[in-house]
């Protein structure tokens, strides 16, 4: 008879079933064993059915044996998988633990520098002293600058020294 395999063993049902089934056999043996001794019948025949009993418990503790080594292999080689699953998430979690810790040091490191520079460039804006343009300068902007030579009332670049840049004929 073959068990099924359940969370803790096999199914105690079926064992039970089994077993009851079992002794009520070996009940009749034993009553059929009286009768024969009674009777005088053949011990032989006796040995034989025993022996067939035997058998089949055997049979069915073989049966179960077989099915057990595969459940145990398979209980085995997931443990294991379990615990290389188990490593790895741990080695994983220290890495990410690390590259964590470090982003965190350069993330303050670079925070530090800035407030650094930033004190600095007060430090230095503290001492500049910035004075007003007058209104009535001339300025780029409002025409004032003249933009060209001809504008400056320059005249004209004599013909040996040309201005850098420009083709003479």
């Amino acid at each position: 008879m073959r068990f099924s395999v359940v969370g803790s063993g096999y199914d105690r049902q079926q064992v039970d079933s089994y077993l009851d089934e079992l002794a009520v056999r070996l009940t009749r043996l034993a009553a059929r064993v009286e009768v024969i001794v009674g009777a005088g019948r053949d011990p032989d025949q006796i040995r034989q059915e025993t022996t067939l009993l035997l058998a089949l418990v055997d049979r069915r503790q073989a049966d179960g044996d077989r099915a057990a080594r595969p459940a145990a292999e398979i209980l085995a080689r997931a443990r294991g998988e379990l615990d290389a699953a188990r490593e790895e998430a741990r080695h994983l979690r220290e890495r990410v633990y690390a590259e964590a810790v470090q982003a965190r040091r350069e993330f303050e490191a670079s925070l530090r520098e800035r407030r650094h520079r930033a004190a600095r460039v007060d430090q230095l804006l503290t001492g500049l002293t910035v004075g007003t343009v007058p209104v009535d300068t001339p300025t780029a902007a409002a025409g004032g600058v003249p933009a060209t030579r001809v504008a400056a009332g320059v005249d004209e670049v004599p013909a040996d020294r040309p201005a850098p840049g420009t083709w003479v004929a």
